[in-house]
């Protein structure tokens, strides 16, 4: 219930989630998990790593979103030689006829939405520089506090590790994304409708669909969403599960069962449901948790799959069924 104790309209959500699902999936297509998991991200007030191989329309996804609801849009082209400074902003001194003064020029950080495009090719310094935007909102230059405007969602792109020219990201760093997207290679029939839509002499524009307001309104109402006790402890036998699988070096943080919930509750309303279903809570695993475990180092000699691994944590710790 909300604060006037009258129960959220939560049809209201399921709507609008949908409008927005077909909106980007005009512009992005064949994506439908990949779209359908970025909203649920945006809308539990989470930042998200979308991971794939150049070309995939990683950045168009990023600006599909922000147009889609009408959000200041900011964008970083994350390169080796990128500063904090060029994230955050910096304080300059500024000397006119009759005064001089030091002023704060803010930086690509302070939007709505924050492209933070291949983030894994500027140096861990420089990637750190968004550690405290993500978690407090806010940012930190010459002893000064600075907030960010309401919605504050970093959509972070990034290459394979394995591709030359990367850096790992920091574990904290990565800690602080609620999900990690992967963006598969298209299909065929896929790919000849991209090239199809992207070729000839017209192009899809997205117009706004609502408001900033309305994604606010949606935020707060996905995290009014009741989840069951018998649900919350199956999502904490399940993290604490990733600390014992023996193929598991260290495993997911408390963050990461916050993500399993909040994401459990967005698929519930995305399919119409008022409460959480297990099936929900499987549904969320995967993104919430791929890049919250390390593996050991013979799960990396033998090129297993996170994925794999949280898949067997799932079939050996969730035995409940939604009746």
């Amino acid at each position: 219930m909300d604060s006037s104790g009258t129960q959220p309209d939560y049809t209201t959500f399921t709507e609008k989630f949908q409008a927005l699902k077909r909106a980007i999936g005009r512009v992005i297509l064949g994506q439908h998990q990949v779209v359908e998991d970025l909203l649920i991200a945006a809308l539990a007030r989470g930042h998200v790593l979308i991971e794939g191989a150049p070309g995939l329309g990683k950045t168009r996804l990023v600006r599909a979103f922000a147009e889609a609801i009408d959000l200041e849009f900011g964008r970083v082209q994350f390169t080796p030689d990128l500063m904090p400074a060029d994230v955050t902003g910096t304080t300059v001194f500024i000397e006119e006829a009759s005064t001089s003064r030091f002023e704060f020029q803010r930086g690509p950080v302070f939007a709505n939405v924050l492209l933070a495009d291949e983030i894994n090719r500027a140096t861990p310094k420089t990637q750190s520089a968004l550690l405290e935007a993500m978690q407090e909102h806010a940012v930190t230059a010459s002893g000064s506090h600075y907030d960010l405007p309401e919605p504050f969602i970093v959509l972070a792109t990034q290459n394979p590790i394995e591709m030359e020219g990367t850096y790992p990201l920091p574990e904290a760093q990565l800690d602080r994304f609620l999900f990690k997207i992967m963006i598969d290679r298209p299909d065929s029939d896929t790919l000849r409708r991209i090239l199809e839509a992207t070729t000839g002499s017209t192009e899809v524009v997205l117009e706004p669909i609502f408001r900033r307001e309305e994604l606010l309104e949606l935020q707060d109402m996905l995290r009014a969403v009741p989840i069951a006790t018998s649900a919350l402890f199956e999502i904490v036998r399940l993290v604490e599960a990733t600390h014992t699988h023996p193929l598991v070096r260290l495993g997911a943080s408390p963050r990461g069962a916050q993500a399993i919930t909040l994401a459990a509750k967005g698929y519930a309303l995305a399919a119409g449901r008022p409460s959480v279903e297990f099936a929900d809570i499987r549904r969320a695993i995967l993104p919430s948790l791929r890049h919250r475990i390390l593996l050991s180092f013979e799960a990396e000699v033998e090129g297993i799959d996170p994925d794999r691994i949280l898949g067997e944590v799932v079939e050996a710790t969730m035995v409940q069924e939604d009746s």
